[in-house]
């Protein structure tokens, strides 16, 4: 099969990463035209038509997994890319996630009801003192459209609450963002307070936002650092040992 969407094809020319191109077409290539259409809905940002698409290909029998995996994380991958590579901004990403919500709003009862188990438990939350939000809304999107479940504390996340969500989800990762670098240095100290609980040794701690870069992420103790969205989900999947498909 091929990409027979116009649009479609046209859009993934951004995709200039040889091993990103291939994944990335190769998942559009096998998708029914409708989950093609339905991607690139998602990519521009049109929310009506996602929604629509979605019910038709439910009411064609489509499997609800095969319209998430092909349509709606395959649009949602392009626009990862554009966003790391600053051909789009945040505006357009948002427009983007508000289509993938619509599409998601039919999908979620059907997965939650199918019993299907998710890659991985995250507990999300932007870090004591900082009330920044886009960034990790972003990656908690991304992560769940990649299959994972998760939990999203808000801004101003003290360590207690994040020690409370890992105990009561038995949560495998923790992701925790910081845009000041007055507020960074609560990774770190979340950190001690998971060893203090004794929970460290139980989770791996991601870390991002625009405070950081990989050298501080780890003098902070964190895990993996994850520069953007896109990354984010790469990383969380190596920490937890999933093949990235």
């Amino acid at each position: 099969m091929t990409v027979v969407n116009e649009g479609l094809k046209t859009e993934l020319e951004w995709v200039t990463k040889p091993t990103e191109r291939s994944r990335i077409e190769g998942v559009l290539e096998n998708a029914p035209e409708l989950l093609q259409e339905m991607a690139y809905g998602v990519i521009t940002g049109n929310q009506h038509e996602v929604d629509r698409l979605t019910i038709e290909a439910l009411e064609m029998g489509m499997l609800a997994e095969t319209i998430l995996d092909e349509g709606l994380i395959g649009g949602m991958s392009v626009v990862g890319v554009k966003f790391r590579d600053n051909i789009i901004f945040v505006p357009e990403v948002l427009v983007a996630a508000r289509a993938m919500k619509a599409g998601m709003t039919h999908l979620e009862p059907i997965l939650s009801a199918s019993d299907i188990k998710p890659l991985g438990t995250v507990i999300m939350g932007t870090v004591k003192g900082d009330l920044h939000d886009i960034g990790k809304n972003l990656c908690t999107m991304m992560l769940r459209g990649a299959g994972f479940k998760v939990y999203d504390l808000g801004v101003d996340t003290k360590a207690e609450e994040f020690i409370e969500a890992i105990k009561e989800y038995d949560a495998d990762l923790v992701g925790m963002s910081a845009l000041l670098t007055t507020t960074m240095e609560n990774i770190g100290r979340n950190h001690k307070a998971f060893i203090a609980v004794g929970l460290r040794d139980k989770i791996k701690l991601m870390a991002g936002g625009a405070a950081l870069s990989e050298e501080l992420a780890k003098e902070m103790n964190a895990d993996g650092y994850g520069r953007d969205a896109v990354a984010c989900v790469e990383k969380a999947k190596t920490l937890l040992g999933i093949e990235n498909l």
